[in-house]
């Protein structure tokens, strides 16, 4: 009796047992914690192979971005925990707005939680699920699986390139066993079988969460929300990020503590506002006005002031 989807499975780089772990369930506790370190060492390199298509995503990003394009992740999963974890950190980190990167996960959002088995095996689900968000032409999606044959996410994918979006896989499995013709790009950093055999949330998890960070820290920094190598559109949601304003304007400007907070306070909070405000002598309004023509780039601003 053949059965396909077992034969797909068990096919799967991301399936395959790895042989220095064989002997696992013998070891003591240094040993496999010594074991999986050694192991999540190879990651950076599978991802480093893959900048080039991260390059050209990243580049095709910017491009959808500049004209408000939106970002959207669609995964299962510990694959789509990946997604909705870095959709989340855009808004504090970079200022951008809730809806410009999103992360779609298979089962909804009591899936990011508690697993909803079965939520990802349908590809209608992740069809709608594109239509629901109102993913457009301007839009870029990534579906991130592990194994690549997620149905929902190439059901999301799918009905995403329908529409004219640019649509890209991240997956750990090669390149060349990929068949589909919905795709404008794969990264596919191949990191070999997981210690523990097809346990995707060990080193596959592990090359997602370096990729989707890398795309949209990268894309951030092109965009002008980095000021040298420090985050200058955050959010003052608490007071851990308020402080953390300061001390920036504090280095970008070399004033002190005290002015470094009246300046944050002038500025409305803006962090980008305040160290032009303080290197470039100008008021909060002209700190602004020179921002925008410089395209939200803070060394760009400055060199107006002079």
């Amino acid at each position: 009796m053949s059965n396909a989807l077992f034969d797909e499975v068990k096919s799967l780089a991301t399936e395959q047992r790895n042989p220095v772990s064989t002997n696992m369930d013998e070891m003591g506790t240094s040993e496999v914690l010594a074991l999986i370190n050694s192991e999540d060492t190879k990651v950076a390199e599978a991802v480093m192979l893959e900048i080039p298509h991260i390059t050209t995503v990243v580049d095709e990003l910017l491009n959808r971005f500049k004209s408000g394009g939106r970002l959207f992740y669609v995964g299962a999963g510990t694959s789509g925990r990946m997604g909705i974890v870095d959709a989340a950190e855009c808004p504090p980190t970079f200022g951008t707005k809730h809806d410009m990167v999103q992360g779609i996960m298979a089962g909804g959002p009591q899936a990011v939680f508690q697993s909803q088995e079965g939520a990802e095996d349908k590809p209608e689900n992740g069809a709608a699920a594109i239509d629901e968000r109102g993913v457009t032409s301007n839009d870029l999606v990534i579906g991130v699986a592990a194994s690549k044959r997620t149905p929902f996410v190439l059901g999301a994918l799918k009905r995403a390139h329908a529409i004219g979006a640019y649509t890209v896989l991240l997956t750990t499995n090669p390149r060349e066993s990929l068949t589909f013709k919905f795709l404008n790009e794969s990264i596919c950093p191949v990191v070999g079988p997981e210690v523990l055999m097809g346990s995707t949330r060990m080193k596959s998890a592990l090359a997602q969460k370096m990729v989707l960070t890398m795309i949209t820290t990268t894309a951030m920094v092109r965009l002008g929300k980095v000021y040298e190598n420090m985050m200058v559109d955050l959010q003052l949601t608490n007071k851990k990020l308020e402080e953390r304003s300061k001390r920036i304007i504090m280095i970008a400007t070399e004033c002190d503590y005290e002015r470094a907070d009246e300046l944050l306070r002038q500025s409305g909070g803006h962090v980008k506002t305040a160290i032009i405000m303080q290197r470039g002598g100008v008021s909060p309004e002209r700190a602004q006005e020179l921002l925008l023509q410089a395209d939200g780039f803070v060394k760009r601003a400055l060199l107006l002031t002079k």
